[in-house]
């Protein structure tokens, strides 16, 4: 599996799935945000909610099946399983709903947060969500978690890998806090362009967090 960041909340997962290669791309975003949308070809698309730098599905080509709701869906023997959440911490009524969803692809479970207001999760969320080896979480506040608030869902949490995403990074249009925050809650992190990842290299259970800043 081969990760790669195009800012913001969206990634191209690149997974070996029933004897072929596929690509997910999660919440592709719209020109308006200030960075260059991603031109790719993808099988699958996840869209968080219908926010215009997050729900840019059109921009990718190859005929994808969008997910965008909650519920649970297989896309060529890879399992996403949808959990209802919200933008903010007032129960939807300030940015509305938002959908977390889990992904299995290749053994290696990944859970993208998409724009998680909650402070918390709930123990219903945290049941439908399950084990996570890889979380994509939002870190730059004022629309989202910020730096210590995501620190509290890692801990509930608890992946074995951490990809900060939804932050401050140079072109941007949107306001939003850089990692700086994130980094004093968590400690150390590993700078990469990419991450490749087996099954068999994941940390054991019980090994400390790894947390990878990706470049875009």
């Amino acid at each position: 599996m081969i990760i790669s960041w195009y800012g913001h909340s969206c990634f191209k997962i690149q997974a070996s799935s029933g004897g072929s290669q596929l690509v997910i791309v999660t919440d592709p975003f719209a020109k308006e945000a200030g960075l260059t949308p991603p031109r790719l070809q993808a099988d699958i698309v996840t869209v968080s909610h219908q926010h215009f730098d997050h729900n840019n599905a059109e921009a990718i080509g190859g005929n994808p099946f969008v997910v965008n709701l909650p519920g649970e869906y297989e896309v060529k023997s890879v399992i996403i399983k949808g959990v209802p959440s919200f933008h903010d911490k007032s129960e939807g009524a300030e940015r509305g709903g938002n959908t977390i969803y889990h992904i299995k692809a290749e053994g290696i479970s990944l859970c993208h947060l998409g724009d998680l207001g909650q402070e918390k999760l709930t123990a219903q969320q945290l049941e439908q969500i399950g084990d996570v080896d890889v979380l994509f979480v939002p870190i730059g506040g004022k629309y989202t978690l910020d730096g210590s608030e995501a620190a509290e869902i890692i801990n509930q949490i608890e992946p074995k890998i951490v990809i900060p995403m939804h932050y401050k990074v140079a072109g941007l249009a949107i306001g939003l806090d850089d990692e700086k925050e994130f980094l004093k809650e968590i400690g150390e992190a590993e700078t990469v362009d990419k991450i490749v990842l087996k099954k068999k290299d994941l940390p054991e259970e019980g090994a400390p967090t790894k947390v990878y800043i990706m470049k875009v």
